[in-house]
């Protein structure tokens, strides 16, 4: 595979500063034209790097950037520089998609199955930089990037009992118009409905600064490009529970849902859900530069037409890229938080 770099300045690669035995990678190129988008394995990120998409900068962070327009993976128009959670490790003898290589909520009724009932993932970030232009720019994705996620598996077998959709229950996004100082974080959690549905949409909750749907400049209230915050996911049991912080403590936010059922975050039942949410699911974590400014023009709300030619030094100079840099990823176990005392 092509793309190793190693600098004669600080010659570290992104192995050296974020624990990679149990993600593989995404990027957003074909190295060998097979028409599939690049995967780097547990195993062959091992000393890689990447100079445009995966490296390590001079202050020894990690660099996820993608381009506009480039390679995506299947299903997507898209494109990615992302990790994706293997419980396996090394050990391709277990399939990617098999339980041992993904958790489950504690609802599952083969929970026994998976590698983990829960997870834990925490992340601290800064977003470089988001796309600038955008066809259409009140169409909500526009202007964004999915710094982490978790994502669960597509299954038609299970589509008959309202899973296996392939939907996402958490999503947290960067968002900042060009014309702003500063842009909002807020998540989503996805209806766990079929692709064709038309509920299945995403529903946004606001971190720092406003949702996706406002084009208000957040102001004092936002994060600058830039600001370094954290993020925590903590899936324990059936609920999922979400922690932000930035250097000043006064702005920790936290929130949580239980994603075993259809009652949002705010605790209201919505009837529009699947009343099961994602009992019934195999599910993984996801981290890195999910560029959201999509170069496709279509009538959908998921496509602003954002700008790109799919040569990376002239896109990279008209600003129409996302590129996140990460201090800290890792992976754990899920924990009880304080007060809650029951088991996983």
């Amino acid at each position: 595979m092509s793309g190793v770099l190693i600098s004669p300045a600080y010659a570290q690669n992104p192995g050296d500063q974020i624990d990679m035995r149990f993600w593989k990678l995404t990027l957003p190129a074909d190295a060998n034209n097979d028409g599939k988008v690049d995967e780097i394995s547990v195993q062959g990120l091992t000393g890689y790097s990447h100079p445009e998409y995966f490296y390590v900068d001079k202050h020894d962070w990690v660099v996820f950037s993608a381009p506009n327009k480039a390679a995506t993976s299947a299903n997507s128009t898209n494109t990615r520089s992302e990790l994706r959670q293997m419980f396996r490790g090394k050990n391709t003898k277990i399939g990617t998609h098999d339980p041992k290589n993904n958790f489950a909520l504690k609802a599952h009724r083969r929970g026994k199955d998976f590698a983990d009932i829960g997870g834990q993932l925490e992340a601290t970030l800064r977003v470089l930089h988001v796309a600038k232009t955008a066809g259409h720019p009140s169409k909500l994705p526009a202007y964004s990037v999915v710094v982490g996620q978790i994502h669960s598996t597509k299954n038609q077998s299970l589509n008959r009992s309202g899973f296996g959709y392939g939907n996402e229950p958490l999503k947290i996004f960067y968002k900042k118009w060009p014309n702003h100082e500063t842009g909002s974080v807020f998540w989503t959690y996805e209806r766990n409905l079929a692709v064709d549905d038309p509920d299945r949409t995403d529903i946004a909750y606001p971190v720092w600064g406003n949702s996706w749907d406002n084009p208000d400049d957040p102001g004092e209230t936002g994060i600058a490009l830039g600001q370094l915050f954290n993020y925590n996911v903590n899936v324990h049991g059936n609920v999922m529970y979400l922690t932000f912080r930035t250097a000043d403590p006064s702005q920790t936010i936290t929130h949580q849902i239980d994603l075993s059922n259809n009652v949002d975050a705010h605790g209201n039942v919505d009837e529009k859900d699947n009343p099961n949410g994602y009992s019934g699911d195999t599910l993984y974590f996801k981290a890195g530069a999910y560029n959201q400014c999509s170069t496709k023009d279509d009538p959908s709300f998921r496509y602003p037409a954002c700008a790109g030619t799919g040569d990376w030094a002239t896109d990279k100079a008209n600003g129409d890229y996302a590129s996140v840099a990460f201090r800290r990823i890792q992976l754990t176990g899920s924990v009880a938080p304080a007060g809650n005392t029951n088991k996983k």
